[in-house]
């Protein structure tokens, strides 16, 4: 298994509404995985369109 873009743990914490946490199956984190990468692509589309090298929050 390769290193992903997000961290399971952080997600894990994360996942709560007031103090109540909630479980999380696999495929939740696979399908994040694979939205978080095609947000970071369409940044990087947007960058190099309007000539830059580095990635900024508008181009999200």
């Amino acid at each position: 298994m390769g290193t992903g873009l997000i961290v399971r743990s952080q997600i894990k914490n994360y996942a709560k509404v007031g103090e109540k946490r909630l479980s999380i199956s696999s495929d939740f984190y696979e399908a994040l995985e694979k939205k978080v990468a095609k947000l970071v692509e369409e940044a990087c589309v947007r960058a190099i369109a309007n000539n830059r090298n580095t990635l900024m929050a508008r181009d999200v």
